[in-house]
């Protein structure tokens, strides 16, 4: 009698533990997200012809949103190279770059992006500098 009240218990606490390990979300599938690339520019005060001026990669923090609800989703930040990707799973997403001085440039607009299953979507964000 009292081994199988043991074994009860038991069962209750094993089934309780497993559950636990159920209460957050899943994480994202690793096989899908977004890949890409951040520069800002222009980098010349004046820009000449024949003196070519490209933008430059920028590293910069970058709020992922869900399209349908504004939800955070994620953030994630570009390397010194511009390069980021962040696994996420397929829908409608809004990339929202933070400016690093609220209210003064550098600035970039939100991007709208469609993760599809499987698959990495790849992004290029442009932030203008303020050099004119």
């Amino acid at each position: 009698m009292m081994h199988a009240v043991l074994l009860r218990l038991l069962a209750t606490v094993a089934a309780l533990a497993a559950l636990a390990g159920c209460g957050g979300e899943a994480a994202p599938p690793a096989d899908s997200g977004i890949q890409g690339l951040v520069l800002i520019g222009p980098m010349c005060p004046v820009v000449q012809e024949g003196e070519p001026c490209p933008d430059e990669p920028f590293a910069a923090a970058i709020e992922v949103r869900r399209e349908e609800d504004g939800e955070l989703a994620a953030t994630v930040r570009s390397g010194a190279d511009g390069r980021f990707s962040v696994d996420l799973a397929p829908g409608s997403y809004v990339l929202v770059p933070l400016s690093p001085n609220e209210g003064a440039p550098p600035f970039a607009s939100p991007v709208t992006v469609r993760v599809e299953p499987h698959r990495f979507t790849q992004v290029t964000i442009s932030y203008d500098s303020g050099i004119r």
